[in-house]
């Protein structure tokens, strides 16, 4: 009975024992293949490298060839330029020894050559130097006289205007006088509107002399009766009820009644005011009622 238990279990177990066998070859074959694969491509590696190692190897060989070219060409160049160093030599020491000579005579012909120059150049300047003290003394000499021409003609048409101006006082004094003599009559007879024309016309002349004597020395020959003239007719200007308004610097105002015919900028004005400069036209008045509006210029900063 025993045995015939024994029997079947041990031939399960043969059985077994020889399936891990089989199993085990087959593991260790598959990694035999794997390892030859391997194996392989080592082999194909090493075939590869040596066959790179034959190509280095071609090329050094034909490197070494150009080495030992470029080294004889080398040998050669050096050779060619010792000896193109040795004519240079001989031909800079040749060049130097011309120059050296070329030199010295060139500093002998400087040496004369500068001399003449100084020479030139000092009389060129004592010449020159001459000529600016005599030009310069002949214009003074000239500008003077010139000076002197204008300041003369100067003085000559200053007293002759003021010749002209005398005579035109006298001549306004004159009539006047008539216009006066004429108011009276016609103010006795009637009591047509009075004509101010003349007056006017006197006052604007009155402003003319009176800018030009500002302008005039004092001492200008005929001065002081043309002076007593103008006060002489502003006086009957005032009897006769008329009156010439002096504006002239005087502080501008715009609501001032009078024309600004321009406005002149004056730097010497502290800012912001404004001057009347210049007269042109004088503001007058007729018994304290204005007939003639002043025409200024004004000066501003």
């Amino acid at each position: 009975m025993k045995r015939t238990i024994l029997i079947p279990i041990l031939f399960c177990a043969t059985a077994l024992f020889a399936q891990d066998q089989k199993t085990e070859l087959q593991k260790q074959q598959q990694e035999i293949s794997v390892l030859k694969q391997k194996l392989n491509n080592q082999q194909s590696v090493i075939n590869q490298q040596k066959t790179e190692l034959a190509n280095l190897s071609s090329k050094t060989k034909n490197q070494e060839k150009q080495i030992d070219s470029l080294k004889t060409q080398t040998n050669q160049n050096v050779e060619n330029i010792q000896k193109i160093a040795d004519d240079l030599g001989t031909k800079i020491q040749q060049t130097e020894t011309t120059a050296k000579d070329s030199i010295s005579k060139l500093d002998k012909d400087v040496s004369i050559n500068r001399l003449y120059w100084i020479i030139g150049t000092l009389a060129t300047l004592l010449l020159g130097g001459l000529l600016y003290w005599l030009l310069g003394k002949r214009i003074a000499t000239s500008k003077t006289d010139i000076e002197t021409q204008i300041k003369n003609t100067k003085k000559s048409l200053e007293e002759e205007s003021i010749k002209l101006d005398s005579k035109l006082v006298e001549v306004l004094e004159t009539q006047l006088k008539l216009k006066q003599e004429e108011k009276q009559v016609i103010s006795t007879n009637s009591n047509s509107e009075i004509d101010h024309s003349l007056a006017l016309k006197v006052a604007d002349e009155i402003v003319r002399m009176q800018k030009n004597i500002s302008k005039m020395d004092d001492e200008t020959k005929g001065l002081k009766p043309l002076v007593k003239g103008i006060e002489r007719i502003q006086a009957n200007f005032a009897s006769n009820g008329y009156e010439m308004v002096n504006l002239l610097n005087k502080d501008y105002d715009e609501r001032m009644n009078i024309d600004v015919i321009n406005f002149i900028t004056d730097e010497n004005l502290t800012a912001g005011r404004k001057v009347i400069s210049a007269v042109i036209k004088p503001q007058v008045n007729y018994n304290g009622v204005l007939i003639q509006r002043a025409q200024v210029d004004v000066s501003q900063n």
